[in-house]
């Protein structure tokens, strides 16, 4: 019995086996990924709050004054 190179089955029977599971591991990766739920920030509703809206929330309980608020404000890139 020879069983030469790729035992058989030739170089299209092995891309094939290759194109198969390269196929059925996207599959599994597709399915995995739908199921995770969703991946953006904004996708999940309200869960992310602003630097901003933190700060506000800070200023509306009085954690800080008008004056800190203001230079905070500055810090995070926002004009008033």
């Amino acid at each position: 019995m020879m069983w030469g190179a790729g035992f058989g089955m030739g170089l299209v029977g092995w891309l094939w086996m290759l194109g198969g599971l390269i196929l059925v591991a996207a599959l599994i990766a597709l399915v995995v990924r739908a199921l995770s739920g969703p991946t953006y920030p904004e996708d999940r509703g309200s869960a992310r709050t602003s630097a901003l809206d933190i700060l506000r929330e800070r200023y509306a309980r009085g954690e800080i004054t008008e004056a800190e608020f203001e230079q905070a404000k500055k810090a995070l890139g926002y004009r008033s």
